[in-house]
């Protein structure tokens, strides 16, 4: 008889369908158990000192701070914290800054169930993970790292860059990253000019070439 305690789960995601639906699968396997769950990067970050989770399974785009900035939050509470994002991006930018931001696998939406289990499995036990889909991502970004104009971006700019991309107004950054708009309209004059570009149309183009953005 498996005596071990299960692995415990923690799911992110600001859709609870999605929630609901990545729960029955894991909870399917005996050896892991969704023990909380968050709509939102601010309501994660808050609950994960509590929850204590072996594995948080986290979407990246979500209102508020988003899962970019969840994952370095949640890092920085826990140095230890085995992060696995699981998002409709597949693009070698956005896989590039969640990991750099400390994420501790990386899974699409287009994946098979099964690899979400083989993903958590992986992550609980300190291993990396990479499904076969984002390899072809991963390696495009190392082979074109110098062609690349948002490398040229720091953490906060690429932020404020997604936002902007997505039609956030500079109030509306302002708050849901916790600065002034001030400081967002600094960053926006610094994303124009280490970007080269000279209007909004120029950056959300960008950010769709990019990936960062659908169409």
């Amino acid at each position: 008889m498996n005596t071990s305690k299960p692995i415990r789960v923690f799911l992110v995601d600001d859709h609870p369908v999605v929630r609901d639906g990545y729960k029955r699968l894991l909870d399917g396997n005996p050896d892991i158990e969704v023990t909380a769950e968050a709509g939102s990067g601010e309501e994660a970050c808050e609950l994960y000192p509590k929850v204590k989770p072996d594995v948080v399974v986290l979407d990246l785009n979500m209102p508020g701070i988003g899962g970019i900035e969840t994952i370095s939050r949640m890092r920085a509470k826990d140095s230890n914290a085995h992060i696995l994002v699981f998002s409709m991006h597949d693009s070698p930018i956005m896989i590039s800054r969640a990991m750099d931001a400390g994420a501790s696998g990386y899974l699409t939406k287009s994946s098979a169930a099964v690899q979400m289990i083989d993903a958590v499995r992986s992550v609980a036990r300190g291993k990396p993970f990479l499904n076969h889909t984002v390899m072809p991502s991963i390696y495009d970004n190392l082979q074109h790292t110098e062609n690349d104009p948002l490398k040229a971006l720091s953490k906060r700019e690429f932020e404020v860059f997604c936002r902007l991309a997505g039609g956030h107004s500079v109030a509306e950054i302002a708050e849901e990253l916790s600065i002034s708009p001030k400081t967002v309209g600094v960053h926006q004059t610094n994303i124009m000019h280490k970007l080269e570009l000279r209007n909004s149309s120029e950056l959300t183009r960008l950010a769709i070439r990019s990936g960062v953005v659908e169409a």
